[in-house]
């Protein structure tokens, strides 16, 4: 049983996020990780500006190589270090960009992530929305 509702007007809000925000790229793709040499970011990293996650910090951001500003998927995870779990969108991630962030987000035992894509999906309680 999927007990994912993909509602295509929560992908709708994310895009508003990011296009109503600056995206602040502070670690540029193959940044090493500021506090664990062995972290290597595999795409730009950083934050929407003038917004709050889950942790009161603005919401995180992964940037790829493919051109467009359209959320294609979010990354959720949980960190037991820091007792937290967070949402990240990607933007312009390709397939293997996708790949590469989960390796980086899951390569301790401390953090594990899981990522959900896009979907274009209406759920008939919302057809009113």
């Amino acid at each position: 049983m999927n007990t994912l509702e993909n509602n295509a007007f929560f992908w709708q809000k994310l895009d508003t996020l990011f296009f109503s925000s600056k995206l602040v790229v502070d670690r540029p793709r193959y940044t090493v990780h500021y506090k664990y040499s062995n972290l290597v970011y595999p795409v730009d990293y950083g934050y929407l500006s003038d917004t709050t996650g889950s942790d009161q910090a603005p919401i995180d951001v992964f940037k790829g190589s493919q051109k467009t500003n359209q959320v294609g998927a979010i990354v959720v995870s949980a960190d037991i270090l820091k007792k937290d779990c967070e949402v990240k969108l990607l933007i312009g991630c390709s397939e293997e960009e996708e790949h590469e962030v989960l390796e980086f987000l899951n390569q301790t035992e401390f953090q594990k992530a899981i990522l959900i894509h896009r979907g274009n999906e209406v759920p008939e309680w919302a057809q009113n929305d």
